[in-house]
């Protein structure tokens, strides 16, 4: 696997004073993921978790429903470079009987570490294919509880904590327990970790759950956390206007601005009890 910082030199600056220093910074390394063989997508991701991330992914853009839709997810052995494996490209092999994915890997699967699958086609699109919809899921959270998870995250961040590159996601039960924390460079790449640990757990749909980001509440996050049944995204950051209406139409309880013991809830708000 591989490293998830490195050192790199820099001219550090202080009023009148220069300095030439070491810094710790967060790798920035591409993964291909492959579908029987074929090319699915290039996200640029931060090595660690993997395979919870390529499940991840192919959950939340609807080409698995559940872990029992994969055989297995692999580090292809043709990926070596000089001998020595890259871990670099998996390849995940479908159960019989799942339909293989028909897309163009030149339109709609490059992905970024800033945005992600961008251009999504609709929020129809979403809805429909979605399986795990979280509109009817009847859990609550207490305010106080959803209040003190940012500062829990925040406290499991432990690369960010040497590098500051990197943004966070975790899955919390309702009742304020931390299930899992991941880390990467992506803010999408953060929360696919997140639900391919749930999807790896049997935790699918993640019901009586909230998803916690540590940035902004995107359209492309809020389709995930549609997408794998979560009933209650919160978000630290604004949410966009698409997210708000993604949420809306997919009954799920969207929370950002979560600061303190303040937030805004943007939509189901009677999730949120006092």
């Amino acid at each position: 696997m591989g490293r998830v910082t490195a050192r790199r030199r820099a001219h550090h600056l202080t009023g009148a004073t220069a300095e030439a220093r070491p810094e710790t910074l967060v790798v920035e390394e591409p993964l291909e993921i492959r579908v029987d063989g074929s090319p699915i997508t290039v996200t640029m991701r931060t090595p660690g978790a993997d395979v919870e991330l390529a499940q991840g992914f192919l959950l939340t853009e609807g080409l698995i429903a559940q872990r029992e839709d994969l055989v297995s997810v692999r580090y292809c052995r043709g990926a070596d470079v000089d001998g020595v494996n890259s871990y670099n490209v998996l390849d995940a092999t479908l159960a019989p009987g799942v339909p293989k994915p028909d897309v163009d890997v030149t339109r709609n699967f490059y992905t970024t570490s800033s945005c992600g699958v961008c251009g999504k086609a609709s929020l129809e699109a979403v809805r429909l294919s979605s399986k795990h919809c979280p509109g009817d899921d009847p859990s609550t959270v207490p305010a106080a509880v959803l209040s003190a998870m940012p500062a829990q995250l925040r406290d499991a961040q432990k690369v960010f904590n040497s590098t500051g590159g990197l943004h966070a996601a975790a899955l919390f039960s309702v009742d304020g327990t931390m299930l899992v924390v991941r880390e990467d460079i992506g803010r999408h790449n953060a929360v696919d970790k997140v639900i391919g640990w749930a999807l790896e757990n049997s935790r699918i749909p993640s019901t009586a759950t909230v998803l916690l980001v540590s940035g902004r509440a995107s359209f492309e996050l809020t389709q995930k956390a549609v997408m794998a049944g979560i009933p209650i995204l919160a978000a630290v950051s604004a949410p966009s206007s698409l997210a708000v209406d993604l949420a809306g139409q997919s009954g799920l309880t969207l929370v950002a601005f979560l600061r303190g013991d303040s937030m805004n809830v943007y939509t189901r708000p009677d999730r949120i009890t006092r």
